[in-house]
Protein backbone atom coordinates (compact mmCIF):
# COMPACT_ATOMS: atom_id res chain seq x y z
CA UNK A 1 0.00 0.00 0.00
CA UNK A 2 2.74 2.52 1.17
CA UNK A 3 5.02 1.77 -2.57
CA UNK A 4 0.97 2.76 -4.35
CA UNK A 5 0.81 5.85 -2.00
CA UNK A 6 4.89 6.82 -2.04
CA UNK A 7 4.33 6.99 -6.16
CA UNK A 8 1.93 9.85 -5.64
CA UNK A 9 2.66 12.03 -3.40
CA UNK A 10 5.33 14.66 -3.31
CA UNK A 11 8.39 14.61 -0.93
CA UNK A 12 7.42 16.36 2.46
CA UNK A 13 11.36 18.70 2.52
CA UNK A 14 10.03 20.01 -0.83
CA UNK A 15 6.59 20.95 0.26
CA UNK A 16 8.01 22.78 3.57
CA UNK A 17 11.01 24.13 1.37
CA UNK A 18 8.56 25.64 -1.02
CA UNK A 19 8.27 29.21 -0.93
CA UNK A 20 4.31 29.51 -0.85
CA UNK A 21 4.34 27.49 2.16
CA UNK A 22 7.36 28.42 3.86
CA UNK A 23 5.60 30.77 6.21
CA UNK A 24 3.41 27.67 7.24
CA UNK A 25 6.30 25.22 8.07
CA UNK A 26 5.91 25.06 11.72
CA UNK A 27 2.61 23.27 11.80
CA UNK A 28 4.13 21.03 8.49
CA UNK A 29 6.58 19.27 10.41
CA UNK A 30 4.50 16.97 12.30
CA UNK A 31 5.21 13.53 10.72
CA UNK A 32 1.70 11.98 11.03
CA UNK A 33 1.07 14.74 8.09
CA UNK A 34 3.88 12.84 5.15
CA UNK A 35 3.85 9.14 6.61
CA UNK A 36 2.20 6.80 5.19
CA UNK A 37 0.42 4.35 7.70
CA UNK A 38 -3.08 3.03 8.27
CA UNK A 39 -4.14 5.58 10.45
CA UNK A 40 -2.91 8.97 8.58
CA UNK A 41 -3.62 7.37 5.30
CA UNK A 42 -7.32 6.69 6.16
CA UNK A 43 -7.57 9.84 8.09
CA UNK A 44 -6.65 11.68 5.10
CA UNK A 45 -8.66 10.08 2.65
CA UNK A 46 -11.72 10.70 5.39
CA UNK A 47 -10.87 14.17 5.75
CA UNK A 48 -10.90 14.60 2.34
CA UNK A 49 -14.10 12.70 1.07
CA UNK A 50 -15.69 15.07 4.01
CA UNK A 51 -14.10 18.27 2.47
CA UNK A 52 -14.68 17.42 -0.85
CA UNK A 53 -18.61 18.39 -0.63
CA UNK A 54 -17.69 21.92 0.99
CA UNK A 55 -19.17 24.15 -1.77
CA UNK A 56 -16.18 26.02 -3.95
CA UNK A 57 -12.85 26.81 -3.33
CA UNK A 58 -13.03 26.25 0.21
CA UNK A 59 -12.49 22.32 -0.08
CA UNK A 60 -8.71 22.18 -0.62
CA UNK A 61 -8.02 24.77 2.23
CA UNK A 62 -10.59 23.31 5.14
CA UNK A 63 -9.15 19.67 3.84
CA UNK A 64 -5.44 21.15 4.86
CA UNK A 65 -6.94 22.64 8.05
CA UNK A 66 -8.32 19.80 9.17
CA UNK A 67 -5.57 17.83 8.46
CA UNK A 68 -3.04 19.55 10.09
CA UNK A 69 -5.52 19.69 13.14
CA UNK A 70 -6.10 16.26 13.13
CA UNK A 71 -2.94 15.20 12.08
CA UNK A 72 -3.49 12.80 9.00
CA UNK A 73 -2.19 12.72 5.88
CA UNK A 74 -2.42 16.05 4.41
CA UNK A 75 -1.41 15.40 0.88
CA UNK A 76 -3.67 12.62 0.00
CA UNK A 77 -6.54 14.90 2.15
CA UNK A 78 -5.92 17.28 -0.52
CA UNK A 79 -6.02 14.83 -3.00
CA UNK A 80 -9.45 13.06 -2.23
CA UNK A 81 -11.12 16.83 -2.48
CA UNK A 82 -10.90 16.16 -6.40
CA UNK A 83 -13.46 13.60 -6.66
CA UNK A 84 -16.29 16.37 -6.81
CA UNK A 85 -15.51 18.09 -10.15
CA UNK A 86 -18.26 19.80 -12.24
CA UNK A 87 -19.11 16.62 -13.55
CA UNK A 88 -19.81 14.57 -10.42
CA UNK A 89 -21.16 17.60 -8.21
CA UNK A 90 -24.55 17.35 -9.68
CA UNK A 91 -25.37 13.51 -8.73
CA UNK A 92 -23.94 14.24 -5.47
CA UNK A 93 -25.54 16.87 -4.46
CA UNK A 94 -28.70 15.06 -5.80
CA UNK A 95 -27.81 12.46 -3.31
CA UNK A 96 -27.67 14.63 -0.68
CA UNK A 97 -30.99 16.73 -1.89
CA UNK A 98 -33.00 12.84 -1.74
CA UNK A 99 -31.09 12.07 1.80
CA UNK A 100 -31.92 15.76 3.33
CA UNK A 101 -35.40 15.04 1.85
CA UNK A 102 -35.32 11.70 3.86
CA UNK A 103 -34.29 12.54 6.90
CA UNK A 104 -36.63 15.44 7.33
CA UNK A 105 -39.82 14.25 6.24
CA UNK A 106 -40.15 16.44 3.06
CA UNK A 107 -41.78 13.24 1.17
CA UNK A 108 -44.85 12.81 3.22
CA UNK A 109 -45.46 9.80 1.80
CA UNK A 110 -45.82 11.02 -1.42
CA UNK A 111 -43.66 11.39 -4.43
CA UNK A 112 -41.02 14.19 -4.12
CA UNK A 113 -40.74 17.08 -6.81
CA UNK A 114 -37.44 16.58 -8.65
CA UNK A 115 -35.94 20.46 -8.94
CA UNK A 116 -35.32 20.62 -12.66
CA UNK A 117 -31.48 20.92 -13.84
CA UNK A 118 -31.29 24.57 -15.64
CA UNK A 119 -29.09 24.68 -18.86
CA UNK A 120 -25.60 25.15 -18.04
CA UNK A 121 -23.66 27.74 -20.54
CA UNK A 122 -19.57 27.71 -20.22
CA UNK A 123 -19.55 31.05 -19.53
CA UNK A 124 -21.84 31.21 -16.24
CA UNK A 125 -22.14 27.36 -15.56
CA UNK A 126 -20.98 28.01 -11.94
CA UNK A 127 -23.37 31.11 -11.05
CA UNK A 128 -26.40 29.02 -12.55
CA UNK A 129 -25.05 25.94 -10.70
CA UNK A 130 -25.14 28.32 -7.03
CA UNK A 131 -28.82 29.58 -8.19
CA UNK A 132 -29.90 26.19 -8.67
CA UNK A 133 -28.27 24.57 -5.05
CA UNK A 134 -29.93 27.59 -3.38
CA UNK A 135 -33.40 26.49 -4.83
CA UNK A 136 -33.39 23.70 -3.17
CA UNK A 137 -32.64 24.59 0.27
CA UNK A 138 -33.80 22.68 3.46
CA UNK A 139 -33.23 18.97 2.35
CA UNK A 140 -29.93 20.26 0.69
CA UNK A 141 -28.83 21.85 3.52
CA UNK A 142 -29.57 18.56 5.94
CA UNK A 143 -28.25 16.56 3.34
CA UNK A 144 -24.56 17.53 2.18
CA UNK A 145 -23.53 17.32 6.20
CA UNK A 146 -24.57 13.62 5.97
CA UNK A 147 -23.70 12.48 3.16
CA UNK A 148 -20.09 14.47 3.92
CA UNK A 149 -19.98 12.37 7.28
CA UNK A 150 -21.22 8.86 5.17
CA UNK A 151 -18.44 9.72 2.95
CA UNK A 152 -15.80 10.06 5.28
CA UNK A 153 -17.03 7.11 7.53
CA UNK A 154 -17.42 4.91 4.67
CA UNK A 155 -13.65 5.40 2.93
CA UNK A 156 -11.68 5.33 6.25
CA UNK A 157 -13.36 2.39 7.43
CA UNK A 158 -12.76 0.85 3.24
CA UNK A 159 -8.87 2.16 3.54
CA UNK A 160 -7.87 0.25 6.68
CA UNK A 161 -9.57 -2.75 5.72
CA UNK A 162 -7.84 -2.86 2.95
CA UNK A 163 -4.84 -2.04 4.50
CA UNK A 164 -5.81 -4.54 6.90
CA UNK A 165 -6.37 -7.09 3.72
CA UNK A 166 -2.77 -6.08 2.33
CA UNK A 167 -1.00 -6.72 5.11
CA UNK A 168 -2.69 -10.05 6.05
CA UNK A 169 -2.04 -11.06 2.38
CA UNK A 170 1.83 -10.17 2.56
CA UNK A 171 2.03 -11.84 6.15
CA UNK A 172 0.79 -15.26 4.04
CA UNK A 173 2.72 -15.03 1.18
CA UNK A 174 6.07 -14.34 2.97
CA UNK A 175 5.20 -17.71 5.93
CA UNK A 176 4.53 -19.48 2.59
CA UNK A 177 7.90 -18.47 0.89
CA UNK A 178 9.66 -19.05 4.19
CA UNK A 179 7.43 -22.75 4.87
CA UNK A 180 8.85 -23.14 0.71
CA UNK A 181 12.59 -22.14 1.17
CA UNK A 182 12.70 -24.29 4.56
CA UNK A 183 11.66 -27.37 2.96
CA UNK A 184 14.46 -27.21 0.46
CA UNK A 185 16.64 -26.32 3.33
CA UNK A 186 15.74 -29.67 4.57
CA UNK A 187 15.44 -31.71 1.55
CA UNK A 188 18.77 -30.76 0.25
CA UNK A 189 20.98 -31.88 3.21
Amino acid sequence: MRKFFRKLLPHHDTVKEHRWLKPFGGWLHHPNLWHLHRRSVAGGIAVGLFCGLIPGPLQMATAALLAVLLRVNLPLALLTTLYTNPITIVPLYLAAYEIGAWVIGARNGGAAEHPALPEFHWGNWLGELWTWVATLGEPLLVGLPLLAMGLALGGYLVVRLAWYVAVVYKWRKRRRSRATSSRRNDSGM
